[in-house]
């Protein structure tokens, strides 16, 4: 019986995805309206992302503008930004808020790269975990099917590492260029 990694392949990739989705909101000095993407705002009683309340616009390669469907909404988003504590510069007026990407200073980069590392460590994390959940899966297997299973898991694993590396050096390089 020969083991299928399918499953556990699709495990990995969302791990992949998990990582990418969080270096997308680590901002490269760049206005991008997925930093935002976190964000929940107060709206008749219930939390939604940003995204759900109000059209985001670039204005300019260091502005974002978020205008609000309501403009009696105007405070709580910027409120929402303020609170995230994301490191950028919030101005709201009668028509909706503007978001302010600051430059990037080199001690700023240099955090950013470690938070960055940090992500890369918990997807490993994650991958190490995901890994021994299917090891461990392998029980009910002949001696030669277990190797073969335990190969075929390594292979993924090797595999995805090299991915998040590149994922890794990917958004470093863009980091420490912008």
């Amino acid at each position: 019986m020969n083991y299928n990694t399918q499953n556990f392949k699709v495990e990995l990739k969302k791990i992949e995805e998990w990582l990418g989705k969080e270096y997308s909101q680590v901002h490269t000095g760049r206005a991008t309206p997925i930093v935002l993407d976190s964000i929940m705002v107060e709206s008749y009683g219930n939390y939604m992302p940003i995204k759900n309340v109000a059209g985001i616009t670039i204005e300019d390669p260091k502005t974002l503008r978020i205008a609000p469907w309501d403009k009696n909404q105007i405070k709580s988003i910027e409120s929402a930004i303020s609170d995230a504590n994301l490191g950028l510069s919030v101005l709201s007026d009668s028509d909706g808020v503007r978001v302010i990407f600051p430059m990037l200073t080199t001690e700023n980069r240099i955090k950013l790269v470690k938070i960055l590392k940090e992500k890369l460590e918990d997807a490993r994390i994650s991958v190490r975990k995901e890994r021994q959940n299917e090891i461990d899966k392998l029980d009910d297997l002949s001696e030669d099917d277990i190797k073969r299973g335990k190969d075929d898991i390594q292979k993924c694993v090797d595999e995805v590492n090299q991915n998040l590396e590149i994922i890794f050096g990917k958004k470093e390089t863009d980091l420490m260029n912008n």
